[in-house]
């Protein structure tokens, strides 16, 4: 735990909670909500103590606490209402503050009992769709800030994608009878599995089979399922991979596979927009993102 974030800026505090830094710095010379320190060249600089007790304070004002009434509390009692309200509410908003401290603070407790919390009230696809979506957006634009460290986004994709398999398995005798089977897998090297895991859930909750081949699977692999009589559609998430001096012939070597077949090929991700413009095969398409993506399934 040596190498976790301990240290943040007050930059870092607005980019998180969004909250200005402006108000932060309010909050604490009106209500001494916050004390930062000082290190030896007299920089400011902020706990995760901090980091998290501006997020409990956040979710308190959200819900109609003044801060005048949140400085009269104990750090003890910011806490204990906090997390009482996190607990008995389901509203996105909170349910996102609360994953953040769970994250920052690799509490996997608050992330359970938050995530609990809203499936009494939520289905699990809306509960995906309206708060995990915006909060993994949240947690890209803290990596752009370089206010995330690896260790607080494996952490909280680990427990978000626990939930999407839970929930997949759930759905395995749900399978319909078809000839089409969808292989999902991501490029050699790519990690980033959190959307393509979703969207085996939702084919599985349509009734479709699938083989979930997970990550970093270099393409040849592929003609093994080509070998069958059985109709394919390979998906394929981009995130990083592959790196933009590579895409297009990354794409080139699937059409090639995909040549003279009846087979399909899905690619989803931003970063499909590298690669529009070449002339594929017809069976190959682009969404810019899964949820264009599950609009036509």
């Amino acid at each position: 735990m040596n190498n976790i974030k301990q240290d943040f800026t007050i930059k870092d505090l607005e980019n998180i909670s969004g909250i200005k830094a402006h108000t932060i710095r309010i909050w604490e010379k009106r209500y001494n909500l916050l004390s930062p320190k000082r290190s030896e060249t007299n920089i400011r600089y902020y706990t995760s103590e901090d980091l998290t007790k501006l997020l409990n304070i956040v979710l308190l004002n959200n819900n109609e606490y003044k801060i005048s009434k949140i400085a009269a509390m104990s750090d003890e009692e910011i806490t204990l209402q906090s997390r009482e309200l996190a607990f008995k509410t389901a509203i996105n908003d909170e349910a996102i503050n609360s994953f953040k401290v769970s994250m920052f603070q690799f509490d996997k407790v608050l992330f359970n009992n938050t995530y609990n919390t809203l499936l009494h009230k939520k289905t699990f696809r809306d509960i995906f769709k309206n708060v995990f979506i915006p909060f993994l957006e949240h947690i890209g634009l803290l990596w752009h800030t370089e206010t995330l460290l690896p260790a607080h986004e494996h952490f909280i994709s680990n427990l978000i994608a626990q939930k999407i398999q839970i929930n997949t398995e759930k759905l395995q005798f749900n399978i319909i009878s078809t000839n089409k089977t969808y292989v999902l897998f991501l490029p050699d090297n790519e990690i980033h599995e959190l959307g393509l895991l979703y969207l085996n859930y939702e084919l599985v909750l349509r009734g479709f089979h699938t083989i979930y081949l997970g990550q970093s699977l270099p393409l040849a692999n592929l003609n093994y399922f080509l070998q069958g009589d059985r109709e394919i559609c390979f998906i394929t998430s981009l995130t990083i991979q592959p790196y933009d001096d590579k895409i297009e012939k990354y794409f080139f070597g699937i059409d090639e596979l995909m040549t003279n077949t009846n087979h399909k090929f899905i690619a989803v991700g931003r970063k499909v927009q590298k690669v529009k413009h070449l002339d594929l095969s017809s069976n190959i398409t682009m969404y810019d993102s899964i949820s264009d993506l599950l609009k036509v399934l």
